[in-house]
């Protein structure tokens, strides 16, 4: 997630907002700000799901560099969000500006036990496991997945994945309205 610092910066000023203004809007700290809009630090999931909130725009207007996307997208040319710890990477299998749906790829690496990070967020998502095992924790509620297992919920409950063992977990998500 690095290098959003700057555009996060240029969006919340066009808003006329001061960095106390986000810190009180998203519930992080003004030094936290400060340090993301400097690329110092790299923001936790959840803290950029605050953050975009705040501002009022979803996760893509940080990760689209053009309004003018192809509906092609090649293997290699994936937007990815890689979180601080590298243990969840997130790969956008769709545009992500200005869409009705949204598909991505979560890649779980080890062990990520992260129920303190869960999220709510209007919508559906379903999930599909293509390798490994992971859980999904849906407003409390654990639910094991295996290879082939699929998963529906409502969005709006507070909801995380984690990896149910130390392989590699790889699933495939689709959103709609897109949050990210």
């Amino acid at each position: 997630m690095t290098g959003i610092g700057p555009k996060i910066r240029e969006l919340r000023k066009s808003k006329k907002m001061s960095i106390a203004d986000l810190a009180n809007t998203s519930g992080l700290s003004t030094g936290l700000i400060s340090q993301i809009e400097r690329d110092k630090v790299v923001p936790s999931i959840v803290a950029m799901l605050n953050i975009v909130n705040a501002l009022d725009v979803t996760m893509g207007y940080f990760f689209d560099e053009e309004k003018e996307v192809s509906t092609l997208i090649r293997k290699d040319e994936r937007r990815t969000l890689v979180t601080n710890d590298r243990s969840r990477i997130y790969e956008f299998l769709t545009p992500t500006y200005n869409k009705k749906i949204e598909f991505i790829l979560i890649r779980l690496n080890g062990c990520t036990h992260k129920a303190e990070e869960a999220i709510s967020h209007d919508g559906e998502e379903c999930g599909y496991v293509i390798k490994g095992n992971m859980v999904v924790i849906i407003a409390g509620k654990r639910h094991i997945l295996h290879e082939g297992d699929s998963i529906y919920f409502d969005s709006s409950k507070a909801h995380v994945y984690e990896n149910y063992d130390d392989d590699e977990c790889i699933s495939i998500w689709a959103m709609t309205p897109p949050s990210w």
